[in-house]
């Protein structure tokens, strides 16, 4: 045996990953039912084989479940790898070790999927040469002044967007498209929207390469992202630079935050890129299958899947509750990123057992951090074995997108009648959802539209999802989609139809913003961009899901009015409200704080099945606000509201969802009604009244 070109000394066990330190480079990674282990090293990302392999020894090298070793004086910039060796029992204990896979270390901050193959990591035999590698590198990044920043929910406006799509059309213009450094670029825009957060899919190292056979046979891939293999590395497909990716990243967040923009990040902390049985052998299956997974109970070489995806994380095993917590301590404490959104947050609930936990230790763990404490946590509050949470989520930090906001305001905007009651508490924050259990209307992540489903145009142009792109025959995507589209199938040359569909998003777009709780906009939706009626576009990197910037300029009315329902929304603290509405006069106001009503002034039609009407007036909540008077029309045919009279003031005009391109009228330019006692709403219509003083 050749002498090694580096010396090792034993290393520690207490940081785990690749850490640079004085003298050489400590690694650490864990696992349990390895006997031997090896760490491969690479001169490049490219190099087929490793010129150096260091076997650890456990009388020395291993602490627990940890392996670890020191190596003296190696380069920065080395690409390496693990083997564990040791016996597999997949019945018994679930134990998958393998020792002619090459393991990605699960703690690696900058990693390389260039030679990756999915397929080779997948069936037996040594992968070496196609494994993704990790990257030793040394972090002494610059924030200057930079901190995460902290704007309170109740006053946040979020954008949900793609990294990569955000600017790879070529109607882009940026140097470097579908990049960190592409939507650096991009922040102006973003700005003038009026928006507080951008909420990133997914940009933790994820697999491209796991879509089904019949999709990847159509040149697709896994365009969405979660299908996450890397909780501690940015994605290096979003770099210009592969192993500059968590320094873009972290300009990019630094540009944000000077914009006076947070950033939060779409955690896929469910399942990961390993998939089932079949799915490749990445990482956490050989180092610590029976841990890091839930496997069947009688057959534990099978996974009980409550994803969809073929695994789930078994969340709550208390190492993995570690793991998971450091992963956030990382992306908030070295990357400054200022909240997570977590997909199917629902799975992180079940124990051990699989079963529902109200007190799962990793939810409260995330909950309770005091260094997460000013970091907003959002939970997609369902997942794909039935458990639906939203309204009963763990916590009191925990928000939640209501999905039942969305069902709601989307029946009621297509025409659904009877709903006016419903409509009335999800405008109101979801009071019946979370008051009861002492939280907030910001507790409600409101939303009509986002990533997974219709976009905001095809939601007003489509009755049906149009997915024959992805290879599945039309069966993936939801079906269940409360769309309405005005009277034709998809495209259409009818002015008339055109018309209604502008009105019915800018419908959907006033609603959205005039509701207690926290509005959250799909990226796209503001210029009516459209993906031909496919509401699962998780494999369709190409134009179908990209940003068009031409449509800045061929939907400038749409953007327009969305950024005035932004501004409205902003200048009105009464919308943003930190207390649930009560019907009675507060902050010293004579008004109460909201009344509703029907056509009639104090009627609203709570139990009349066939009403398709609502309004309210909301009283100012700070000094010098003016109350508002909001009328919704979602029936076919015109209708006159009565006004309420406010003595010493008069009522004016600042939106109109009906007007071709909408009428949205700012303060300054408002005049007094003509007809002070009464307003006609026409068919599919919204209108704001403000109040000024006589």
């Amino acid at each position: 045996m050749r002498p090694l070109r580096y010396r090792v000394r034993p290393g520690s066990w207490e940081t785990a990953g690749a850490t640079v330190m004085e003298g050489g480079v400590n690694f650490c990674v864990l696992s349990r039912y390895a006997e031997r282990m090896q760490l491969l090293l690479f001169e490049c990302e490219e190099s087929p084989d490793p010129y150096e392999v260091i076997q650890l020894d456990p009388r020395v090298n291993r602490t627990f479940f940890f392996w670890h070793v020191f190596v003296e004086n190696l380069p920065e910039g080395t690409f390496y790898n693990w083997r564990a060796e040791g016996q597999a029992d997949l019945r018994e204990t679930g134990s998958r070790l393998d020792v002619e896979k090459a393991l990605l270390d699960p703690w690696a901050t900058t990693i390389s999927d260039r030679l990756w193959d999915r397929a080779a990591a997948s069936r037996p035999g040594d992968n070496v040469e196609t494994a993704i590698r990790g990257q030793v590198l040394r972090d002494d990044y610059d924030w200057e002044d930079d901190k995460p920043l902290f704007i309170p929910l109740s006053q946040a406006v979020i954008y949900e967007m793609h990294v990569g799509g955000f600017t790879r059309h070529p109607s882009s213009g940026v140097a470097h498209p579908g990049t960190f450094s592409g939507i650096v670029e991009k922040i102006p825009y973003l700005k003038e929207l009026g928006i507080t957060h951008v909420e990133l899919m997914p940009v933790m190292a994820f697999d491209a390469q796991d879509v089904p056979p019949k999709t990847a046979s159509l040149g697709l891939e896994n365009y969405w992202g979660y299908s996450t293999h890397s909780f501690f590395a940015p994605h290096p497909g979003f770099a210009v630079s592969a192993g500059q990716a968590r320094d873009e990243f972290r300009n990019m967040i630094k540009a944000f935050h000077k914009a006076g923009i947070g950033v939060i990040l779409d955690v896929v902390f469910n399942h990961t890129a390993e998939g089932g049985a079949g799915g490749p052998v990445i990482s956490f299956k050989a180092f610590g299958n029976e841990i890091f997974y839930h496997l069947d109970f009688e057959d534990r070489s099978q996974y009980r899947d409550y994803t969809g995806c073929g695994n789930t994380m078994n969340c709550n095993h208390p190492l993995v509750t570690r793991f998971l917590i450091d992963a956030l301590l990382y992306w908030v404490r070295r990357m400054h990123v200022d909240g997570f959104r977590f997909d199917l947050a629902s799975a992180l609930a079940r124990g051990e057992d699989g079963n529902p936990q109200y007190h799962a230790p990793v939810l409260w763990a995330i909950e309770l951090a005091p260094s997460l404490n000013r970091a907003h946590i959002i939970a997609e509050a369902w997942d794909a074995a039935g458990l639906y949470q939203v309204g009963d989520f763990p916590g009191y930090r925990w928000t939640e997108w209501n999905g039942r906001y969305r069902d709601v305001i989307r029946g009621f905007v297509r025409g659904d009648p009877g709903l006016v009651s419903e409509v009335a508490t999800r405008l109101a924050g979801s009071s019946d959802m979370y008051e009861g259990r002492h939280r907030l209307p910001m507790n409600s992540i409101n939303f009509v539209t986002c990533h997974d489903g219709f976009t905001l145009c095809d939601l007003v142009s489509y009755d049906h999802k149009h997915n024959e792109a992805n290879g599945e025959d039309n069966r993936d995507g939801h079906d269940h989609n409360l769309s309405w589209n005005c009277g034709y199938e998809g495209p259409t040359d009818d002015r008339e139809i055109q018309r209604l569909r502008r009105r019915q998003a800018r419908n959907f777009i006033s609603i959205l913003m005039l509701s207690q709780g926290v509005p959250m906009l799909l990226s796209g939706d503001e210029v009516f961009r459209t993906k031909r009626g496919n509401n699962n576009t998780y494999c369709q990197n190409n134009e179908l899901s990209w940003s068009d910037w031409g449509l800045v300029e061929s939907n400038r009315d749409v953007l327009e009015f969305v950024r005035a329902m932004i501004a409205l929304r902003r200048r009105h603290p009464a919308l943003m409200r930190d207390r649930f509405l009560t019907g009675q006069p507060e902050y010293g106001q004579t008004l109460p704080d909201i009344t509703w009503h029907g056509t009639r002034l104090d009627k609203p039609d709570w139990d009349d099945p066939t009403s398709r009407v609502l309004a309210f007036t909301l009283a100012g909540k700070v000094e010098d606000e003016p109350p508002l008077h909001v009328m919704f029309n979602m029936d076919g045919v015109e209708h006159t509201f009565e006004l309420p009279v406010i003595a010493g003031r008069h009522w004016c005009l600042a939106v109109d969802t009906c007007p071709e391109g909408g009428l949205v009228v700012p303060p300054e330019a408002q005049h007094p009604l003509q007809n002070p006692d009464r307003f006609a709403v026409g068919a599919h219509g919204v209108v704001v009244l403000e109040s000024r003083s006589v």
